[in-house]
């Protein structure tokens, strides 16, 4: 009867901007006689490191400092900033849009006016500053017909800088 003996070596390090490179090598195997195996499990795990540290020294890409802040987008696709707040969430940019199509505003306008405030444009950022742009277009665009609009708190914000 066979025996099937089936190795994994993985490896993950650690690189600048939060980023890792990972490389992971898999074997399957069959053995004639069950007292093969701490053998041919050494000799297996002995070849994969070797094979997987081989090829580890090609790192590839490796990113600049900074690689992944500031707007840029993490590995789960959510955008990250450089004090590790979360980027503006879809549902926020799916209000700031909703505002400007309710009230036939100019695209550009909100663009600048995030730019003016927050030094960067919509998607560039945080949760808290979409917060904050929200409640800025919410005083903008009061709304219609006693919307919800008007009921937000009024912002004293100043211009960023």
């Amino acid at each position: 009867m066979a025996v099937k003996l089936i190795a994994n070596y993985a490896k993950r390090l650690g690189l600048p901007g939060y980023s890792s490179h990972q490389f992971s090598v898999s074997v399957e195997t069959e053995l004639q006689n069950v007292t093969d195996v701490p053998g041919e499990s050494a000799k297996l795990y002995a070849s994969l490191q070797k094979a997987v540290d081989d090829q580890m020294q090609q790192t590839g890409f490796v990113p600049p400092d900074g690689y992944g802040m500031n707007g840029h987008t993490n590995g789960n696709g959510q955008r990250q900033h450089q004090n590790g707040d979360a980027g503006i969430s879809e549902k926020q940019l799916d209000l700031i849009n909703k505002i400007v199509r309710e009230n036939n505003a100019n695209k550009a306008d909100v663009e600048n006016l995030a730019v003016e405030f927050f030094g960067g444009g919509v998607r560039t950022l945080s949760r808290a500053q979409a917060s904050d742009l929200i409640d800025e277009l919410f005083i903008k665009y009061p709304g219609r017909n006693g919307s919800r609009y008007g009921q937000r708190q009024t912002s004293q914000r100043q211009p960023a800088k």
